[in-house]
């Protein structure tokens, strides 16, 4: 049989050698991560995790995927692509925390049209720090090398933690009327709305690297400053006793977040003068002509994750948080009815 045109995988776009010098290139970043359960490092067809191995007895696992949304156009526009992978491991991790769930274990999915592999190992050393700075192990992932479905430079994201708690720990769970809303500070937009911010960027004829209006820096620096991490702390806190719930603050913001721990026939009032809203809030709202009630739907507006608990605990609860580095607002309280109400303003 004669080969007329000898076409390699390589000739079509895919460079598999580039994937394997990707694998050997994160062994490391991947190792830091290691925690009790890991049974095994990078490069199977499936990852391992010993249940027993991490110290648990009779538990449930919970898992949670997410990506960061249109954060990611500016990291590629920018090219700072070191901090995205943080993004991407709190946007699961911050979730799961809320369920009463340790995170155990991290993958994620990395899919570009052709593999740059500096900016590669760039963003899964991100991940990476994420994963450790929560205590959880990155034992696995997919790089996906794909000519023709995306754009030069382009990148797409997606993470899945899977952690575990005791049968019968699970939050949110005594939510009771009168308990106590903590609100822990937020490091600025984290990951959400992002699609309205390049909107408001467009409309102030800002460029990335243009100097920051609300901040020093440019502002394509400041709006990739990544997600906070809630994992450490909110354990803690639940570990101490009088947690009844928790709910991290993405996409609808305070106003469609907080309902999502409380039962029915119980809603929550906030005072909005229990905080300052950051800078960057300002400045999107009155660059984009935004009313307060919007700014509260579609941002976390300065509180990245709120922790209900029992009154009597409040003060403990709120020592404790602080202690572990928490900047801690009491935003309001259970009340009777449904949804949020507020009271005082932010703008």
């Amino acid at each position: 049989m004669t080969i007329k045109n000898g076409l390699t995988y390589a000739d079509a776009g895919v460079d598999i050698d580039a994937g394997n010098t990707l694998v050997e290139r994160i062994k490391p970043a991947a190792k830091r991560t290691a925690r009790p359960g890991v049974m095994a490092g990078l490069g199977g067809f499936g990852a391992l995790f010993d249940l027993k191995g991490a110290g648990y007895v009779d538990p449930i696992l919970v898992a949670a995927t997410d990506g960061v949304g249109t954060k990611l156009r500016i990291a590629i526009d920018t090219g700072n692509v070191d901090t995205i992978g943080i993004d991407l491991v709190a946007m699961c991790v911050n979730d799961l925390v809320c369920q009463g769930a340790e995170p155990l274990f991290f993958l994620d999915y990395f899919a570009t049209g052709k593999l740059d592999l500096a900016d590669a190992t760039r963003i899964i050393n991100g991940i990476a720090a994420g994963c450790e700075a929560s205590g959880c192990a990155l034992i696995g992932g997919e790089t996906a090398e794909m000519p023709g479905m995306y754009h030069d430079g382009d990148f797409d994201l997606a993470g899945f933690a899977v952690g575990a708690m005791e049968r019968g720990a699970d939050l949110p769970a005594g939510v009771t009327e009168g308990d106590v809303l903590l609100g822990l500070a937020s490091d600025g937009v984290h990951s959400n709305g992002y699609s309205l911010v390049r909107r408001v960027v467009e409309l102030s004829g800002l460029g990335w690297d243009a100097d920051c209006p609300f901040d020093d820096g440019t502002l394509g620096a400041a709006l990739l400053a990544p997600t906070r991490l809630y994992v450490n702390q909110a354990l803690a806190a639940v570990r101490a006793g009088g947690v009844h719930g928790l709910a991290h603050i993405t996409g609808g913001g305070l106003t469609e977040n907080l309902p999502r721990v409380l039962p029915h026939g119980l809603g929550a009032v906030i005072n909005l003068s229990a905080w300052t809203l950051p800078p960057v809030f300002r400045w999107i709202a009155e660059t984009g002509g935004m009313a307060e009630s919007e700014l509260l739907k579609t941002f976390n507006a300065g509180v990245g994750m709120v922790v209900v608990v029992a009154k009597d605990e409040a003060t403990a609860l709120t020592q404790l948080l602080e202690d572990a580095g928490e900047t801690v607002y009491r935003l309001g309280s259970v009340t009777k009815g449904e949804g949020v109400s507020y009271s005082g303003t932010l703008l």
